[in-house]
């Protein structure tokens, strides 16, 4: 059965009535603290993880996408009206979309992010449609070496491109791998890392571990550094676009989704980088590069294409080899793992109707988002009006209650609250936490793989390079190691 007879089942599971609910009350949802200041898609689906445990995986898993899609476009609100962007993929359009908010024309930055976000969105849906099973069809023949070398891509890219600086990122990095360790371990039936406590014998719960660093950590940090919101310009009228805006914005909307998608795919990808090189790309070929930094539509329609693009395009690294390019694919694929599902080549052919009802919930959330985010533009405006305060208790009290929910005991919510002590001095010392959550995820996966090539090998450490493959995988991510340090070196020489 090829990819469009798979997606036409997909979208039969997709529409019905529970799952249509489902996809509406997480693009709601995401839509809704994407526009908070603070809130990501990641923290949220994190949040439901411990409370969606009674939904079958299909209807969980499109909640969580719905979340992940209206994350990305409700956080163009927040950039555009307070000039405080929700994601840091937000962050361009920040730069052109509150300078046009402040010159009155809010309404057409509202509107070309959310159509541009829609038709970026549709295209990349697309192409993650027909591109997916080909790439998991190409996967299936890694060798164990091979895994080793993608899942260091992985480790090192996500290390030193979500940080603020790269050693920042790959301390983030080992906190999560030594916590992936704690537990049993597999081979020998040796306790690791458990201090003669009972309770940690089983190892470390990842949703506990997601929650508190997501959770917990924000929220006491957010307390502690204090700091009062920015000022909300104004929205008057409807989210409307002139034709002149239009005109101006559809090939940004191309050209944005041109960078995201491929760019957002790549194992090493992510939603940044994209954005920033349609800024560049916009601002080069405009036909009005005097309004840039002054409030250029092009600067904002480009750019928030590609973010959604790209948000499509870290789907195939994540469903078809199990590698997570963003906090909040890493947090989606703890969603998988807690079914008992695992992303990469087998999830194709095991859970196939799952993952095209999946992918045709995206197309369904696109159009829900459409009409959500052009006519309740005011709406999600009057949002980010609510006093910090309060989001930070209500989100305290989801976290703690979610771990009650899921079948955690005080031992589970005494460990919640320790991991999240030290989520806090992670984001106090501005180190992220998006690498400690991929490393918790993929070190024991990575364990596994290495100990399969040894084993085979009968030792042999050569055997992680035996094939082209691996050492191609190797040579990027020794580059993407290095990368970070000489750029760095060579701007402060400049």
């Amino acid at each position: 059965m090829d990819s469009l007879d798979l997606l036409l089942n997909g979208f039969g599971d997709a529409l019905t009535p529970t799952n249509l609910l489902l996809a509406f009350l997480g693009v709601t949802l995401g839509t809704a603290v994407g526009v908070l200041p603070g809130i990501g898609p990641a923290l949220t689906v994190a949040l439901l993880l411990p409370i969606t445990y009674r939904l079958d995986p299909t209807g969980a898993l499109i909640l969580f996408a719905g979340v992940y899609y209206g994350g990305m476009y409700g956080g163009s609100t927040t950039a555009i009206l307070l000039n405080t962007p929700g994601e840091s993929a937000s962050m361009v359009a920040a730069l052109e979309g509150n300078k046009m908010a402040r010159a009155g024309r809010a309404a057409p930055a509202l509107a070309t992010a959310a159509i541009g976000s829609f038709v970026a969105g549709t295209i990349a849906t697309v192409l993650l449609t027909f591109v997916a099973q080909p790439f998991a069809d190409v996967a299936v023949k890694f060798t164990p070496a091979d895994y080793v070398a993608l899942m260091a891509i992985a480790f090192v890219t996500v290390a030193t491109l979500l940080g603020a600086s790269p050693l920042k990122g790959i301390a983030s990095l080992l906190i999560g791998l030594t916590i992936g360790l704690i537990g049993i371990e597999s081979q020998s039936g040796q306790a690791r890392l458990t201090f003669g406590v009972d309770t940690l014998l089983d190892g470390v719960d990842v949703v506990i571990v997601v929650v508190a660093l997501f959770a917990i950590g924000e929220v006491f940090a957010h307390a502690l550094k204090g700091g009062g919101g920015g000022t909300v310009t104004p929205l008057h009228g409807r989210a409307v676009m002139s034709r002149q805006d239009w005109r101006r914005s559809w090939p940004a909307w191309l050209r944005g989704t041109a960078y995201g998608f491929p760019i957002g795919a790549l194992p090493a990808g992510g939603a940044e980088i994209p954005t920033f090189l349609s800024y560049a790309t916009e601002k080069r070929l405009s036909k009005h590069p005097e309004e840039f930094g002054h409030g250029a539509i092009e600067g904002v329609a480009g750019p928030e294409a590609a973010n959604n693009a790209a948000a499509a395009g870290v789907l195939v690294p994540l469903l078809t080899i199990g590698l997570p390019t963003s906090a909040t694919a890493a947090v989606i694929l703890t969603a998988f793992q807690s079914y008992g599902l695992q992303p990469g080549p087998q999830l194709f052919t095991e859970s196939g109707p799952l993952v095209y009802a999946l992918i045709a919930s995206l197309y369904i959330g696109n159009v829900m988002l459409l009409v959500l985010n052009l006519p309740l533009a005011k709406v999600w405006a009057r949002l980010l009006q609510i006093p910090a305060y309060a989001i930070y208790a209500g989100i305290m009290v989801f976290a703690t209650l979610g771990t009650f929910a899921s079948g955690g005991g005080l031992p589970d919510l005494l460990l919640l609250y320790v991991i999240g002590l030290l989520g806090v001095l992670m984001t106090m010392a501005d180190v992220p936490v998006a690498p400690a959550i991929v490393g918790l995820i993929l070190g024991p996966l990575f364990e596994t793989q290495l100990r399969r090539a040894l084993l085979i090998s009968e030792g042999d450490l050569s055997a992680l390079v035996d094939t082209r493959l691996s050492v191609f995988l190797w040579c990027v991510a020794a580059l993407a190691l290095v990368g970070p340090f000489v750029y760095g070196r060579l701007r402060r020489r400049r």
